[in-house]
């Protein structure tokens, strides 16, 4: 099982908005998301710089590397592109973080 973390950016003033969205997450995302291996998934928000932070586990990280392709997680991107910064394909700027310290 690997841990994967990375950082994006919510534009101010979504936080609400953001959250809202996650908690209506789509039966259909959420079942893509755990066909992929994904699991123990969660994304935190930095309140001073709107910066979000999210960690998840995947039994196989390469499989991470299918989902851009899929019309789910397509149309997902393309739902919250409008108040997140996102690249030309919808996904999000999403930048990897190396891990540095883990307990277990």
């Amino acid at each position: 099982m690997d841990r994967v973390a990375f950082k994006m950016k919510l534009f101010p003033g979504f936080e609400q908005e953001y959250k809202k969205r996650h908690d209506e997450i789509w039966p259909e995302l959420s079942a893509l998301l755990k066909d992929t291996g994904i699991s123990d998934y969660a994304i935190f928000l930095d309140e001073d710089t709107n910066n979000l932070i999210g960690v998840l586990k995947v039994a196989d990280k390469t499989m991470l590397d299918t989902l851009p392709a899929n019309a789910i997680m397509q149309k997902w991107w393309a739902y919250m592109g409008d108040i997140m910064e996102s690249n030309p394909d919808n996904s999000p700027v999403s930048t990897p973080l190396r891990e540095v310290f883990y307990l277990p």
